[in-house]
């Protein structure tokens, strides 16, 4: 008896092995070699990944672990919980657990450690977000907006026009060049995420802003006759996506819409208002590049929203009854 409870005492009181902080900081620091020279991350990347795994870090140093190949799955959950405990937001967490993946794979393969369970331990659910939409009056506002008495006018009113009637991201109106507009079809040639090419609609009246904008100012913008890009800016280059994105906001603002009015809310509204108006899901899907219907499947739950509003604001049982005042007959 006496023997055990004394190898118990010499166990428990035996002295912790201080954490490393220099091995750790030479391991984070090659890591970063690493992002850099063989996967060519940006400096931007390289350092939010450091600087997650930092997080990691101190979780270590708080729970006086020094053997990386101790963090089992459940270790690994205790960080996550962790993390939410320290005010964290689920998808902040997501990106450490992203970055501490990267980070064990690189240990394992370098040899600095043999055991890599992150694979085993899951992100923390997101709740889901649904994209906002701008109402068809709120679309109807802001496509009136420019100043079409004037060239930037046309040019703008043209681009608005063409990223409501067809849905496209910002990087894919950015890139159009002349040639890949069918006036006779009503298309667009566009090229989207993963260059993949699609085929874009266009309503009437985008081609008409569209045929207004290149029979006159497109002219009065181009610098060089070279240029194939659809949209100038006014020394006749290409317009950037951020010039694109800033015109949009400004409109946005002059319009009275919300200050959160963005190039990609008129996607968004371009994708739920064709679902309002019955369009099938999978030519949603197609109209809008989307690789899965998952993806295509949350704007569903915008026109179920959007449908569920105008009933409470329209159907006369569905408001909250009003207060009648008894007369002084009853």
């Amino acid at each position: 008896m006496t023997t055990r409870s004394g190898r118990g005492r010499r166990s428990r009181s035996a002295p912790v092995e201080p954490f490393d902080d220099v091995r750790w900081d030479a391991m984070v620091a090659r890591f970063g070699d690493h992002l850099r020279t063989s996967r060519q991350l940006s400096a931007y990347t390289v350092r939010n990944y450091t600087s997650d795994i930092a997080a990691y870090g101190e979780f270590l140093r708080l729970r006086q672990v020094t053997d990386l190949n101790k963090a089992d799955r459940r270790f690994l959950r205790d960080y996550l919980a962790w993390l939410l405990e320290l005010g964290y937001v689920k998808p902040s967490v997501s990106r450490k657990l992203t970055a501490l993946r990267a980070f064990y794979r690189f240990l394992t393969d370098s040899g600095d450690i043999q055991r890599d369970q992150t694979d085993l331990v899951t992100s923390p659910r997101l709740d889901r977000r649904l994209p906002v939409a701008a109402t068809r009056r709120e679309v109807e506002t802001l496509l009136a907006t420019p100043d079409t008495t004037t060239d930037t006018g046309k040019r703008d009113r043209a681009i608005l026009e063409v990223l409501y009637s067809a849905g496209l991201r910002v990087a894919e109106i950015t890139s159009l060049d002349v040639g890949d507009i069918d006036f006779q079809a009503k298309e667009l040639r566009v090229v989207g995420k993963g260059d993949k090419e699609r085929v874009a609609l266009l309503g009437i009246p985008a081609l008409h802003a569209l045929t207004g904008y290149i029979n006159g100012t497109r002219g009065e913008l181009a610098g060089r006759p070279s240029e194939t890009a659809l949209f100038l800016n006014r020394y006749g280059g290409r317009l950037s996506a951020r010039s694109i994105e800033r015109l949009v906001k400004n409109y946005a603002l002059k319009a009275g819409l919300d200050p959160d009015f963005h190039t990609h809310t008129l996607r968004h509204s371009f994708a739920t208002h064709l679902l309002d108006g019955g369009a099938d899901l999978r030519v949603v899907q197609d109209l809008m590049g989307h690789s899965s219907p998952a993806t295509t499947q949350i704007y569903t739950y915008v026109s179920t929203e959007q449908a569920r509003r105008v009933y409470m604001d329209s159907h006369p049982r569905a408001a909250r009854p009003k207060q009648v005042t008894p007369s002084n007959d009853e």
